[in-house]
């Protein structure tokens, strides 16, 4: 299992057009793909599910994964937070 926590850095948080490119990269990878945000976690690979969660700037996030290319999922998710200017 991998996890990385990241802080959502971008004055809208994760608004729906940068959630769509982490759900389409999370789908990417063969692995289970989880978001946890205040206390609940979601599949990171179902954009209802993230955009449930309504992620604020400031928020802790974290991204687990858990699957034969969990690391390698973590490292794509986080290029993608990086290029969107949503979180370090």
């Amino acid at each position: 299992m991998a996890e990385k926590t990241f802080t959502i850095t971008s004055d809208s948080g994760l608004h729906a057009r940068p959630a769509t490119k982490l759900v389409n990269k999370a789908s990417q990878y063969s692995s289970e793909v989880s978001l946890t945000f205040n206390g609940k976690t979601v599949n990171l690979k179902s954009i209802m599910g993230v955009m449930s969660l309504g992620v604020p700037k400031g928020s802790q996030i974290v991204i687990s994964s858990e699957g034969n290319d969990a690391e390698e999922a973590i490292q794509g998710l986080e290029s993608v937070l990086k290029e969107e200017g949503l979180g370090e």
